[in-house]
């Protein structure tokens, strides 16, 4: 018996208003997807409370035709970087990512200094706490 998977969030790369490029993009079961590739497809996936950082970038034609890029920093060591590029909703789809995101790290008990570091914690005393 399979899982059921819930979406919260999907859509695709758009050239103008239009979403005919083969980049999909989906949240679900606390996890971001990121498709590329028709013939050669490669996919992403990154842990939502593994973002630490979303921005948003609108240039004047993005604003015609209500898209946007949202950038994400993350501590994935493969993936550092996601973009979702032009995507319609993108305010929205950031904003959803920013609560998600904490929604995660609360749901999983996980603190700010927890994520501080890319490439885990340094024991500097020797009691087993990094700080």
């Amino acid at each position: 018996m399979q899982k059921e998977h819930t979406e919260i969030w999907k859509d695709r790369r758009h050239i103008l208003w239009f979403p005919i490029t083969f980049d999909k993009y989906w949240i679900s079961d606390g996890r971001l997807y990121c498709r590329h590739g028709f013939i050669r497809q490669q996919e992403h996936e990154c842990l939502l409370y593994r973002i630490l950082d979303v921005s948003l970038t609108r240039g004047l034609l993005n604003r015609l035709c209500g898209t946007g890029t949202v950038t994400l920093k993350t501590t994935d060591e493969s993936d550092s970087t996601l973009i979702l590029k032009n995507i319609k909703n993108s305010k929205q789809v950031k904003d959803t990512i920013s609560n998600l995101v904490e929604e995660e790290r609360s749901n999983k008990g996980i603190t700010g200094r927890e994520i501080l570091t890319t490439g885990g914690f340094e024991d500097f005393d020797g009691d087993g706490d990094p700080f």
